[in-house]
């Protein structure tokens, strides 16, 4: 081992070695040289050992501390260094304190007990070397001047014998000036933050792990600023402060504030919350009760209405179940971004946030209009974060020219958008929105050239319009020989179903500033490679070659993914993701941060429940507190290391502890199962660790052929054969990985988007967006979930995100059949979380929420069913209870309280408002006998039949007028389902009361429970009534036809069954009137 030149220095708890190099100003030349060193704490001088050592308090970091201030930490303070909050350990000659280890070398007897002990007060200085203060400087050590007693460490083992002495070193610590003792000094408790121990190899250079060594003047002045940067200020004054307890307080005061958490939970307070679940376990318990009546009371005149209903009503428990349990623990959160900046943004240092990749993916310009799309890039270019750290993809899956030319005159108008929106701080940062909102944009403004620069960025922006829509009407009618670019060369996507990958960078590179000479951050257009024959899956397809191409270009450690109409309305909202991920005690296992979905262009009345009100103030809020809310495609910020498919990091559990009074093969037989039960957990991050080692053993050259062959297969199998991708899959921290040329570098970004690129790997199996589902997004998540990582629901005050809606209700109904339709593929595969993941990380409670977010499209059935039954009963005089008694009447009074309670509870913790909630339940029914029945059958069609559906994109665009979209009527089947169960309760309730008015009084009495029972229905679907009537006064020609139809259907049947007429023939009956 060649260590001639170099310095030593090593930790056997971490069981590092480093060789160090030195410098000629740090080269020690005298023992006088080493007088004078200076306790960091109180400001004495240091004293040597009776051994004629210098006193080290601290062996990890050898931070300068005199024993006064070593024994009284471990006494009275906090027990740990002050530096490295490394534990103190028991010095030879000091007294043994709680919580000290047993001591197997020597006991040290006088003083082990002895608090006063005879020190030697003989003032030298030196101590060990200290890791915080790293260099690069070289040089070599008077070797006479080191004593050959210290002990050297290599690899965790003692090796005096094979390192010379003229090998051994020490190092000065930084020197700080004269003070008076001060005590006591309180330190943040931290000790319980322990440094994981790193395996360092000696034939490594030293620079490998960061470590160096400067002359002591240089590190006390690097000491001194790494202090200040981190907040922590000591003060030594020549004199003591007059009043000891303002130092301490303005010490405390001046703590770092940016070490604090940045995020905390909010739990929902116990007044709204324990109410809440005592009412639920009292519905649980009145139902119980209305299930035993129900079943033990049978209809048996109506046997078959009472055994359906029956049968409906416990599925719908069942459902409730699934649906109301994951909401048991609910909570809030909250981001302090001033932290964040205080952690991260250090004044005259670069900023040391993290980069993030933003994704936002298209499919066809004609149904999501350019315009909108160009408004979300213009948001992700303008929002607040450092420009260097934030690339912008925009995946075009159409391979449409009009994209490409739209995201081309939008770079254009980003070079003066962008610097408007930073140097004036408006909100929200798309333009369309920004200019188009009713409000005093003037608020809060004080510059005085606002009003001016608006005005023109406005007509800026109006020009810009005019060429996004010149585009769009030039692309109305496509050219027999296809587009062709503007040197003529024909436009690669020309075939949309065969056409090779595209990449083309807008900004970023070449030097493109704004208008004002700053940089902006890079805007990357994408069209990944279609071929006939390939299966592209689709969107998540998509956002795989989005990823794998990022990697190349940018590799940032995070992502967020956007839809292309989702713009950022709260240019903070990446900020607010990374005080979750960037947190450094809970961000380790956050795999995403999910946004609320926020929507413009709704009416105030929201008919079909477009803004989802009830799912993301209260559903997700629920999950928040359990494993964290579930993924719903966009608003989400998610960790690359989790969609590369790893495991969320583990805690290191202490080693079990075994009592010392029993022998020795009692306590090994006790130990043997769980040793073993430990083994085979182990196993499969062993072999993923080993790769990892292996792979960095390929990197460094190490020409071992079966070492280091074997691990490449393994990850060209998972990942693809690209090595520039799999080496930046081993970065967790992002960067870009070192290639030759960008030339290697364009080719490698096109290589991983080809169409064949993911044949053989685990792409959309095990890594990446999940395949086999429309709904990729809740499966994806899911897989997250089963491998121990946990999400967290982000709701800052300003929305982070706001969206375009399909608010008529054709849209609508067809966006509701996709999602559902996804559900269903989901339940029919082997990712179905009722048997999936039970051996993974997945809890309880959040596989309740999974289970009920593909099962609910089941429920269409039974509540088909149900919404039939009252239309019969009064069709039939029959009805699916038998005659009320007193306690089925308390029963069913008991059982919708506590619907109607568990209700309100809901809304006032969720701060949702009733009538987002009772359009919530209303569209409940209309997508339940409708959208849902349908995705049910094309599941079932596409799973066992083989039989395609294909997704259609929902139009997006923007108002032509108020709400013009919400009145315009589109014909689709998915209408004849509740248009059907309207028409027949409405017959059944004219047909009711007909036959109450023939019967007299009596029959009054009956038809109530059947009325209600219809009404219900009725007042569910009105909405739907509403959305058939359009904007008109009159109904459209098809309702009618279809109206006449059906009405004279039922008049046939009813006719047929004529409840007035008996079986056996006419019965006559006395008249009631008094002819005489």
């Amino acid at each position: 081992m060649a260590a001639q030149g170099r310095l030593i220095a090593g930790s056997h708890n971490r069981n590092e070695f480093v060789l160090i190099n030195a410098d000629e100003i740090g080269r020690v030349t005298s023992v006088k040289e080493l007088s004078g060193q200076i306790c960091q704490i109180c400001g004495d001088e240091i004293e040597i050992t009776v051994e004629g050592e210098p006193f080290v308090a601290c062996n990890e970091c050898a931070f300068p501390v005199c024993r006064h201030c070593y024994e009284y930490e471990r006494n009275e303070g906090n027990k740990a260094c002050p530096q490295c909050k490394t534990k103190y350990k028991r010095i030879k000659g000091s007294p043994r304190v709680e919580g000290d280890e047993e001591e197997d070398e020597c006991d040290d007897l006088d003083n082990e007990f002895d608090v006063e002990s005879h020190y030697q007060y003989n003032i030298t200085e030196a101590a060990m070397f200290s890791s915080r203060f790293n260099s690069t400087h070289s040089a070599e050590i008077d070797s006479s001047l080191l004593k050959p007693n210290i002990p050297l460490l290599t690899n965790g083992e003692e090796q005096d014998t094979m390192i010379s002495p003229d090998k051994h070193a020490l190092i000065i610590p930084p020197f700080m000036g004269n003070g008076r003792r001060v005590h006591p000094v309180v330190f943040p408790d931290n000790s319980s933050v322990s440094l994981p121990p790193r395996a360092m190899d000696p034939k490594k250079d030293l620079a490998v792990y960061g470590y160096g060594s400067v002359a002591w003047k240089d590190r006390m002045e690097e000491w001194k600023r790494r202090q200040n940067d981190k907040l922590q200020v000591v003060k030594h004054d020549e004199s003591v402060h007059p009043d000891f307890m303002n130092l301490v307080a303005l010490f405390h005061n001046r703590m770092d504030e940016g070490r604090q958490p940045l995020s905390r939970k909010l739990p929902i307070p116990s007044s709204k919350i324990n109410p809440y679940r005592m009412i639920i376990l009292l519905r649980l318990v009145i139902i119980g009760l209305f299930f035993h009546y129900r079943i033990l009371h049978p209809v048996n005149n109506a046997y078959g209405l009472w055994l359906t209903s029956i049968i409906c009503e416990i599925w719908f428990a069942v459902s409730w179940i699934f649906d109301q349990f994951p909401k048991w623990f609910p909570i809030e959160r909250e981001t302090y971004l001033d932290r964040l900046s205080l952690r991260y943004e250090k004044e005259g240092k670069p900023s040391e946030l993290a980069p993030v990749d933003v994704y936002v993916s298209t499919v066809d310009p004609l149904k999501e209009p350019p315009l909108i799309t160009a408004n979300t890039v213009l948001s992700i270019l303008a929002v607040d974060y450092p420009v260097d750290k934030v690339a912008c993809y925009v995946s075009d899956d159409g391979a449409a020219m009009l994209t490409f030319e739209a995201l081309s005159e939008t770079s254009e108008f980003a070079r003066k958008w962008v610097p408007f929106c930073k140097k004036f701080s408006i909100e929200p940062r798309a333009p369309e929105w920004y200019f188009g909102q009713k409000f005093d944009y003037l608020k809060d403004k004080v510059h005085p050239m606002f009003v001016r620069e608006r005005r023109a960025m406005k007509r800026e922006y109006e020009l810009f319009k005019v060429r996004i829509n010149g585009l769009v009407a030039t692309a109305q009618k496509v050219p027999e020989d296809g587009w062709t670019m503007q040197d003529g060369t024909p436009w690669p996507g020309n075939n949309v179903r065969d056409h090779p990958g595209m990449i083309q960078v807008f900004l970023g590179h070449n030097g493109v500033l704004d208008t004002e000479g700053n940089e902006l951050p890079q805007l990357i257009y994408v069209s990944r490679e279609k071929r006939p024959g390939f299966d592209h899956h689709k969107k998540a397809g998509a956002m795989n070659a989005l990823v794998r191409v990022s990697a190349v270009i940018s590799n940032a450690p995070y992502m967020l993914n956007v839809d292309c109409d989702h713009y950022i309305n709260n240019s903070k909202a990446l900020r607010e993701a990374m005080c979750f991920m960037m947190d450094p005690t809970s961000g380790k296992k956050i795999c995403y941060v999910q946004f609320p979905q926020r929507f413009d262009g709704i009416d105030r009345h929201d008919r079909y429940s477009n803004r989802n009100v009830v799912f993301f103030d209260i559903n997700m809020k629920g999950l928040d507190g359990i494993q964290g809310p579930i993924y719903v495609g966009t608003g989400c910020v998610f960790r690359r290391q989790a969609l590369y498919g790893y495991d969320a990091p583990s805690k290191k559990k202490p080693p079990a502890k075994t009592c010392n009074c029993l022998p020795k093969w009692c306590a090994c037989c006790c130990g043997s199962s769980s040793r073993r039960k430990g083994k085979k957990g182990n196993k499969k991050s062993k072999e993923a660790s080993t790769q990892i080692h292996a792979l960095e053993n390929i990197e460094e050259g190490i020409n071992s052929e079966k070492s280091s062959l074997m691990p490449l297969v393994k990850f060209e199998k998972k990942f693809g054969q690209s090595s520039v991708f799999i080496g930046s899959t081993l970065l967790e921290d992002g960067g870009v990985p070192q290639v030759t040329t960008s030339a290697g570098l364009l080719k490698e970004a096109i290589h991983v988007i080809s169409c064949g690129y993911e044949d053989k790997t685990e792409w959309g199996k095990e890594v990446g967006w999940i395949y086999g589902s429309v709904t990729e997004d809740i499966l994806t998540g899911f897989k997250m979930h089963c491998h121990g990582w946990r999400s967290v629901y982000c709701m800052p005050k300003r929305p982070a995100f706001k969206g375009s809606a399909p608010i008529n209700l054709s849209d609508r109904l067809h966006q509701v059949l996709r999602w559902a339709l996804g559900s269903v593929e989901i339940l029919l595969s082997r990712h179905c979380p009722i048997w999936y993941g039970y051996s993974s990380g997945l809890k309880p409670l959040e596989r309740f929420s999974y289970v009920n977010s593909v099962v609910y499209p089941l429920t269409s059935v039974p509540l088909l069913a149900y919404c039939t039954l009252p239309a019969v009963c009064l069709l039939t005089g029959k009805f699916i209870v038998p005659e009320i008694s007193n306690y089925a009447s308390l029963i069913f009074m008991a059982l919708f309280i506590s619907i109607a309670a568990t209700s309100i509870m809901e809304m006032q913790w969720g701060g949702v408002t009733i009538d987002d909630w009772w359009r919530n339940e209303q569209f409940w029914v209309i997508g339940g006998v409708s959208s849902h029945l349908f995705a049910l059958f094309q599941g079932l069609l596409k799973v066992l039949a083989g039989v395609n559906t294909n997704f259609t994109v929902t139009s997006k665009g923007g108002d032509d007028g108020d709400y013009s979209e919400l009145y315009l009527f589109k014909w689709t089947a998915l209408l004849i389902p509740p248009m059907t169960l309207l028409i027949i309760n409405i017959i059944g309730v004219v047909v009711g009361i007909s036959d109450a008015i023939n019967n007299g009084y009596e029959s009054w009495g009956p038809l109530f429970g059947r009325l209600f029972f219809a009404l219900w229905v009725i007042v569910h679907l009105y909405p739907f009534l509403k959305g058939l009537m359009g904007k008109q006064d009159r109904l459209p020609t098809i309702i009618i036809v279809w109206s006449i139809l059906l009405a004279s259907i039922l008049t046939l049947l009813w006719v047929r069954i004529n409840p007035f007429v008996s079986k056996g023939g006419l019965v006559l009956e006395v008249c009631a009137l008094n002819c005489d």
